[in-house]
This record gives structure tokens, C-alpha cells and sequence, in this order.
């Protein structure tokens, strides 16, 4: 094989269409353009979205979603998350000390993932109902 023989395969390359060759064909005169107006013109294209001055649907639709920004700073701790813990009463800063939660955490919520062996003292973090109910049955409370 050489550079010079190298072709495209049979229709990959589709031919343009001759425009402007008079009335024997559908484009002759006015190319398939119709008469006057911005589409008939050269350069006569708008940006994309654009709907002749009307609201454009995309803003028309209201914005859908929302991120809390409070979110930052909460995190989730799991049940067998607890379990590693060598302390006796677990609070926040236990939690950012063992690396469970970021630094900058500000609230946390232990929520039933896995299981709990040993009987925990949870001292001012979340708890929902089931890792509750989890934590006491170990053994373990759960303080305000």
C-alpha cells in the first residue's frame, strides 16, 4: 500500500449538491433558499435556541434542582463505623480526631449501615430512629 493509492471507501464521501444550475433542477435560481428573508440570505443564522425576540423555551422553563449549602458541612457516619472507635463517649470531635468525618464538619448523623458490637455513648450527633434502636440494644445510649 502506498499514500498515493489510498481512497475512501465507496460512499463515505457523499457528493454536495450542485447549487444554482437553473430551472431544469429543484436548486437552481434561489438554491432551495426560497425568496428574501434571514435564511435566504448569506450569513443570515442566528445563535442557537434563538425564537424571533420570544421567551426561548430554555427560559421559559423554570431551574430545576437545588444543592444545600449546609450540606458542606454534614456528614453521615455508619453504625460499623463506630465499632473501630476506642473511646467510650463518641462526640464530634471524636469523629473528625478518628478521620470518620472532614475537619470542617459541623453536624453529623449516624444512620443504620451495618452493625454495632460494642455498647457507645453518643454525645450531641444525629441519630435516626433505627441506628437508635441499634445502639441501645448493644448496650449504648444515646444523649442530646
Amino acid at each position: 500500500m502506498f499514500l498515493n493509492t489510498i481512497q475512501a471507501s465507496e460512499g463515505s464521501r457523499k457528493k454536495s449538491k450542485r447549487v444554482g444550475r437553473g430551472i431544469g433542477c429543484t436548486l437552481g435560481k434561489t438554491c432551495g433558499r426560497g425568496h428574501k428573508g434571514q435564511k435566504a440570505r448569506s450569513g443570515g443564522f442566528h445563535k442557537v435556541g434563538f425564537e424571533g425576540g420570544q421567551m426561548p423555551l430554555q427560559r421559559r422553563l423554570p431551574k430545576v434542582g437545588f444543592t444545600s449549602r449546609s450540606s458542606k458541612y454534614s456528614a453521615e457516619v455508619r453504625l460499623s463505623e463506630l465499632n473501630g472507635l476506642a473511646a467510650e463517649v463518641i462526640d464530634l470531635k471524636t469523629l473528625i480526631v478518628a478521620n470518620i468525618v472532614p475537619a470542617f464538619t459541623k453536624t453529623a448523623k449516624v444512620i443504620k449501615s451495618g452493625v454495632v458490637n460494642q455498647a457507645v455513648i453518643l454525645k450531641g450527633i444525629k441519630v435516626t430512629s433505627g441506628a437508635k434502636e441499634s445502639i441501645e440494644t448493644a448496650g449504648g445510649k444515646v444523649e442530646a
